[in-house]
C-alpha cells in the first residue's frame, strides 16, 4: 500500500484535514478496520480515540465550535433554525452570517498563511480569506456565489460541471436513488479535492464529506442488526461499508502526494446511532398542561407547531423538533405575553426538565434521558439559547414537534424517513511526522480539541479564548494503553 510519498521536507510544516461529518467510531475503529486500509495505517502511526462532540451533537453547530476552539454558548447558534429574539415568530438559519468567532483558516490568514477549504458547514456566504473556499451544504447551490475568489467557481466547474454542495433530499423512500446521488456527489467533490490538492499553493487544506451523514440518515437501519427495521440480506446491508471504503480509497489516494513532514488529521463531529422513535416533545407538553391552544390538536392531521393557534395566555413552555428538543419557558418580561414569573424561573425549569426526564418508553421503561441547562455547559450564553435541552434516551429517540400523532410516543419521523440519531462521540485520527503517536489510543478528547491541535502544528500562539487542549498534549496526560 503506498503512503506518505517520501519527498524533500519542505520549509514550512502543512496540515491535511479530512473532516468526515457524522462518522462513527465504531465503524472505523472496530466492525471494519481491517477493511479501511488506509485510515487504519494512520491510526496505526498515529493518535487515534473517540471525539466528545458538542451540546447539541449536531452538524451546525459542531464544525464551527470545532474549528474555532469555542463552545457553542460562545458562538450563540444552537441548530440549523435559532430565535432571532424572544418574540414568537422569529427565526434565523445560521448561515456563515452569524459566526462571528475567528476559525482556524482566520488564524492562518493573519499569520500569513495560505488554505484551501472545502465544504465545511457554515461558511456560506463566503468570507474573505487568504487561499480558496467552496461553501459546504448551506450554500443555496451551485449558482450562488458559493465560492472564494469568486473565479474559483469556474474553476470548480470546469471540473465538475454539475458540482453539488448536497444532495437533494436525504429523508426518501427511494433508497437506491439516494445512493446513487451521494456516491455522485462525492465523486465530483473528490474530483475537485485531487485538483487542488496540487494546483494550488497551500499550508492547510481542509475537505469536509457531508454524504457519510447523509447515508447514515437514509440507510442506518440496513446494516444495524439492533435497528427495528433491519431485515438480514437486504440489498442494502453494505451499502455504507462500501461507501467507508470508497472514501478510504480516496484518502490513500491524497496520502499518496503529500510531502513527509505534512500532519494529517482525520475528524468527525459526532457519531451516529440507530433511532428507536420519537418523543413528540409539544404533544407532551400539551397533555401535561404546560401548553395550551385555541383550538385544540386534531389526532391523525399532523400540523406544524408554527401553524397551530396557540394560546399564549395559558402556555408556560414549548419545544422543537429535531434530533434534540431545544424547550423554552414563556416568561414574564422576556416574551410578549409571557406568563412565568422570573421569580419563579428556576423552579418551573427545573420542574420541567424532571418531567421530560422521566418521560417512558413506549412499554413504560426508562428512556436514561438527558437535561442540559446552557449556562450549566457554556462558558458563554450568547443569542436567544433554549432553556433546556434535552436528549431523549440520550439520542436513541429524537424530537418531534409537530401535533396530531394523538400520542406521545411516534416511529415515524415528521420530517421524512431517517434511520439515525447522532451519537455524542464522533473520531479523531493524528498523524504528526514529528510526533508519532505509535498507534496509541486517547481518552477524553472533546471537539475543541481540534483548533488548539491545528495552532500547535503550525507553531501558533493559542488565543487565550480558545477553549480545549492539543491532542498531543492530552495524548501525554489521558493515555489508554493500546
Amino acid at each position: 500500500m503506498t503512503f506518505l510519498r517520501p519527498l524533500q521536507r519542505s520549509r514550512e510544516r502543512r496540515v491535511f484535514v479530512v473532516g468526515l461529518d457524522c462518522a462513527a467510531p465504531e465503524l472505523v475503529f472496530d466492525r471494519w478496520r481491517d477493511d479501511l486500509p488506509n485510515l487504519s495505517r494512520l491510526a496505526d502511526i498515529g493518535l487515534s480515540g473517540e471525539l466528545e462532540s458538542s451540546i447539541p451533537a449536531i452538524t451546525v453547530p459542531a464544525w464551527s465550535s470545532m474549528l474555532s476552539g469555542r463552545d457553542p454558548g460562545e458562538i450563540g447558534v444552537y441548530g440549523f433554525r435559532n430565535r432571532s429574539d424572544h418574540s414568537y415568530d422569529k427565526q434565523f438559519i445560521a448561515t456563515n452570517s452569524y459566526v462571528h468567532l475567528p476559525r482556524i483558516w482566520d488564524h492562518l490568514t493573519a499569520a500569513g498563511k495560505s488554505s484551501v477549504v472545502i465544504g465545511v458547514p457554515q461558511t456560506y456566504p463566503v468570507k474573505e480569506l487568504k487561499g480558496w473556499l467552496i461553501s459546504g451544504f448551506l450554500a443555496p447551490g451551485i449558482e450562488s456565489a458559493f465560492t472564494y475568489p469568486a473565479t474559483l467557481k469556474d474553476e470548480v466547474l470546469r471540473i465538475a460541471p454539475d458540482y453539488d454542495v448536497d444532495v437533494p433530499q436525504f429523508r426518501t423512500e427511494d433508497k437506491q436513488w439516494l445512493l446513487d446521488q451521494i456516491w455522485a456527489m462525492t465523486e465530483k467533490r473528490f474530483r475537485v479535492v485531487d485538483h487542488l490538492l496540487e494546483s494550488k499553493p497551500w499550508d492547510f487544506f481542509m475537505v469536509m464529506e457531508i454524504g457519510v451523514d447523509r447515508i447514515h440518515h437514509g440507510l442506518w437501519s440496513y446494516h444495524d442488526p439492533l435497528h427495528r427495521r433491519y431485515l438480514p440480506g437486504n440489498p442494502f446491508e453494505h451499502a455504507i461499508h462500501d461507501y467507508y471504503v470508497f472514501i478510504d480509497d480516496a484518502i490513500g489516494r491524497w496520502l499518496s502526494v503529500l510531502d513527509d513532514d505534512t500532519v494529517v488529521l482525520v475528524v468527525s463531529d459526532h457519531g451516529a446511532k440507530r433511532m428507536d422513535g420519537g418523543i413528540c416533545i409539544n404533544e407532551w407538553l400539551w397533555r401535561n398542561g404546560w401548553l395550551a391552544f385555541e383550538e385544540e390538536p386534531v389526532s391523525g392531521t399532523l400540523t406544524r407547531f408554527d401553524d397551530m393557534k396557540i394560546d399564549w395566555s395559558r402556555t408556560k413552555a414549548w419545544g422543537d423538533g429535531g434530533y434534540y428538543a431545544r424547550v423554552y419557558l414563556n416568561v414574564q418580561g422576556r416574551e410578549p405575553a409571557g406568563i412565568v414569573s422570573p421569580a419563579e424561573f428556576e423552579a418551573t425549569r427545573n420542574q420541567l426538565g424532571e418531567q421530560l426526564a422521566a418521560i417512558p418508553d413506549q412499554d413504560g421503561r426508562p428512556l436514561d434521558t438527558k437535561v442540559y441547562r446552557p449556562e450549566d455547559i457554556y462558558r458563554q450564553v450568547n443569542g436567544v439559547a433554549p432553556d433546556l435541552m434535552v436528549y431523549f434516551g440520550d439520542l436513541l429517540w429524537r424530537s418531534v414537534g409537530t401535533l396530531g400523532h394523538g400520542a406521545v410516543h411516534t416511529f415515524d419521523n415528521d420530517t421524512g424517513p431517517d434511520d439515525c440519531n447522532h451519537a455524542r462521540n464522533g473520531l479523531f485520527i493524528l498523524y504528526d511526522p514529528q510526533q508519532p503517536g505509535d498507534g496509541a489510543k486517547v481518552s477524553g478528547a472533546q471537539l475543541m480539541d481540534v483548533t488548539p491541535t491545528l495552532l500547535s502544528a503550525f507553531g501558533l500562539e493559542r488565543p487565550a479564548s480558545v477553549q480545549g487542549m492539543a491532542l498531543m498534549d492530552r495524548a501525554s496526560s489521558m493515555l489508554v494503553l493500546p
